[in-house]
């Protein structure tokens, strides 16, 4: 919304049109602002639109139109940052809420090294046979790898993953017995998105928070695939060139580097690591006490909730003002960021990547000549006129206290950015790094590390530990070597490449599935678009029964074969009128005569004479609208089963490894077995719907009110990251004929 605000002002003095799309929109609203020149919006905004849409029943129902021309901005954050998380659209699923609370009191039982082992590294777990054992007894059980017990081995991983991979305050919050996720990027609450895979559950159940059901995926599509979908891409950012190569690989886009605007003047100090977290907090309390009394604004990057409070709570102990920003005070964060540049400000805050708002050196004038007014009890929604009369002298105020703030701030070396651990990616830290010295200003930045930070926990920090020990070194004393500035480079590229490999997987499975995806949601488009489906519903019929008869004849000689049970499977199907008597008439009365192309030839005829019979008896327009509402409703069922059976799939195709067989090409070869069976099912079924199902034409009724059936879609969206945004500007309208003229572009 603010950069359709900002920028839509200049594309409007161009002649292009510019709408936006926010959460919790109607679908008639989102259509049209989809339908302007230009569109704003977020990758999750933009990707459920895209999934909703190819579960639309109607063509009123679609929002998008087409795919031509995408501009992503923070580009490395989107498509690389988030493209391990698939979008998924679910609905409820079997209940198994027992399951999870059994197992995360059998859970705390286990212990680490004796009955599972835990690969950090890879976020993965692994039970030893001791722990089977253990949780056999546990459960009364004598083989939890029998089939009947599969299901357990998923609640048993999960319960474990929950307990040693996942944290409170790290990677999720608890709010009002609620289990929210927190971005490891942005540090901000994903309000409506779940982890998949019973994940979340488990944690529910670890929090001993109220259970909410495990869903079925009814769509899905990572943000990969959704982002290639669009014939042109293209995206900004100012820490791309670490990730020249993957951007290149998935995407095929060039990175072209663009000189600053100004020069950049920050000092980037090199730095320091302590031997404890314990020596490391006390000295960034040393250094922020210091620098506030001095005048320099101070901006703390932690690397969670969690460490963001407990540095809080030495700063106050110390008596030094600050102001925190993370997941639990996330509705503050305009007013922090505004007031975060003033003299002697410090801010603590997750995360700052994908903030996007530049902290002004001195303040916000016109957020603190707003303050000043909401002091005296000037609000703008209850006293709007008093508020306007009184806005251009608080502005002239707050502008000079602002300008005398600016110039002491420069004096006292800008904004100092401090940061309290590495993250695993570099261009997070350099994320952080660039909230300081931007248009030229001066400004520094530091990291603070300890051995006991997650990056150097999971990258064996024992060697450095082990010279320090050496070298007698004191806990409160940093070191600053060429031999650990080394060990961090090569643990963040070691992460680095491992996040890399893990999307590229990612891309190896959804390539299976976007094929997939993409010949089910064409065949839709289609029938939304109106296409004759009669011919189409022929061919089906041509394969099905081609089909039953091939199965029954392709084992012995014709005396052998069961017509009986053919006949029986062909009714089911259809109203046969053919009987084994006219099919012997064929070939002089001697069943030795019959031929499978023979029998397939006089079904098939058979079958389309009933048809032909049914749209008679129906009317053509009937005809043509249940052929429709039978081939979507197939489509859907069986597309809805076929994802279900592909998760299953992928939950074990690890285990064709132990085969010495690629999972990825075996998940590709049964992936596409599965699909073709289910292009199979959906003609038989299609088919028999149309012979067998009920037709009653009802009176005319009243229509719905309008958006009625586009929100009860809205609604079927439960796995969304939907963040909260405020409520959209008014559309600008413009004439059919223009729209026609050119090709949409959405900015992310």
């Amino acid at each position: 919304k603010r950069d359709s605000e900002w920028m839509g002002r200049v594309h409007r003095f161009l002649g292009l049109t510019v709408g936006v799309i926010l959460a919790n929109e109607t679908p008639a609203h989102r259509r049209e602002q989809y339908n302007h020149d230009i569109t704003y919006g977020t990758n999750n905004e933009f990707g459920f639109d895209y999934l909703r849409d190819n579960m639309a029943w109607s063509q009123d129902n679609l929002v998008q139109r087409g795919h031509p021309y995408a501009i992503v901005d923070e580009v490395d954050s989107i498509l690389i940052d988030e493209a391990r998380t698939p979008l998924i659209i679910s609905g409820p699923a079997e209940q198994s809420a027992k399951w999870y609370t059994e197992f995360s009191r059998i859970a705390p039982l286990l212990k680490k090294e004796r009955h599972y082992e835990v690969e950090e590294g890879k976020r993965t777990v692994a039970i030893t046979e001791e722990g089977v054992e253990y949780v056999e007894d546990q459960l009364g059980i004598d083989n939890l790898y029998e089939a009947v017990n599969t299901p357990l081995i998923g609640y048993l991983n999960n319960a474990l993953k929950a307990k040693e991979l996942y944290r409170k305050d790290r990677d999720y919050i608890v709010v009002d017995g609620e289990v929210l996720i927190v971005d490891e990027f942005t540090g901000r609450v994903l309000a409506g998105r779940r982890y998949n895979e019973g994940m979340h559950q488990a944690i529910e159940a670890k929090e001993k928070v109220r259970i909410k059901d495990e869903n079925q995926t009814l769509a899905t599509i990572t943000l990969q695939n959704y982002f290639r979908l669009y014939d042109k891409l293209a995206g900004m950012t100012g820490t791309a060139q670490t990730e020249a190569a993957e951007l290149s690989q998935i995407y095929n886009l060039g990175v072209v580097p663009i000189p600053t605007n100004m020069p950049m003047v920050r000092d980037d100090e090199a730095d320091v690591v302590y031997k404890t977290e314990k020596a490391k907090f006390e000295a960034v309390v040393d250094d922020i006490e210091e620098r506030s009394e001095a005048g320099q604004p101070i901006l703390v990057g932690t690397a969670s909730v969690e460490k963001s409070e407990l540095l809080s709570a030495l700063l106050l102990k110390r008596g030094v003002p600050h102001e925190v920003l993370n997941a639990k005070h996330h509705a503050k964060e305009a007013a922090i960021i505004a007031l975060a540049g003033r003299k002697s400000a410090v801010t603590i805050a997750t995360n700052m990547a994908g903030r996007g708002t530049d902290i002004v050196l001195g303040g916000n004038a016109e957020f603190l000549a707003d303050l000043a007014l909401q002091k005296r009890g000037l609000i703008p929604s209850e006293t709007p006129e008093e508020y306007e009369e009184a806005w251009p002298q608080a502005l002239e105020q707050a502008e000079t206290q602002v300008a005398e703030d600016h110039d002491d701030v420069i004096e006292a070396g800008g904004l100092y950015v401090l940061g309290t651990e590495r993250h695993e990616s570099r261009r997070i830290d350099n994320q952080l790094r660039g909230r300081s010295g931007r248009q030229g200003d001066p400004g520094t930045s530091r990291f603070y590390l300890s051995l006991s930070d997650d990056l150097m926990k999971r990258f064996n920090s024992a060697a450095v530990e082990a010279m320090m020990n050496t070298l007698k070194i004191p806990e409160d004393q940093p070191i600053e070597s060429r031999m650990v500035s080394r060990a961090i480079k090569s643990a963040q590229t070691q992460v680095e490449q491992q996040n890399f490999e893990i999307r590229k997987n990612v891309l190896k499975y959804d390539d299976v599935m976007s094929r997939q995806r993409q010949v089910i949601y064409a065949e839709r488009k289609r029938v939304l678009e109106g296409a004759d489906l009669h011919e189409q519903i022929r061919h089906m019929l041509d394969d099905v029964v081609r089909a039953y008869v091939r199965g029954a004849t392709e084992v012995g000689y014709p005396e052998d074969w069961d017509l009986d049970q053919l006949f029986t499977a062909l009714k089911t199907l259809y109203p046969v009128s053919l009987t084994e008597e006219t099919l012997l008439e064929q070939v002089g009365g001697e069943r030795s005569g019959l031929s499978a192309e023979l029998m397939i030839e006089e079904f098939v005829g058979d079958a389309h004479s009933a048809y032909d019979a049914r749209e008679e008896e129906l009317g053509a327009e009937v005809m043509r609208e249940l052929e429709r509402k039978v081939v979507l409703s197939v489509l859907d069922r069986k597309w809805r089963e076929h994802l279900y059976e592909m998760d299953y799939l992928r939950e074990g195709i690890h285990l064709r490894a132990m085969a010495q067989r690629d999972p990825a090409v075996e998940y590709g070869r049964e992936g596409f077995s599965m699909f073709t069976a289910m292009l199979d099912g959906i003609k038989e079924e299609s088919v028999g719907y149309l012979f067998n199902v009920e037709v009653n034409v009802a009176p005319a009724t009243p229509p719905a009110p309008e958006g009625a059936e586009e929100d009860a879609l809205l609604a079927a969206q439960q796995a969304a990251e939907a963040p909260p945004e405020p409520a959209a500007q008014p559309a600008v309208r413009r004439t059919a004929a223009k729209a026609a003229t050119r090709k949409p572009a959405v900015v992310s």
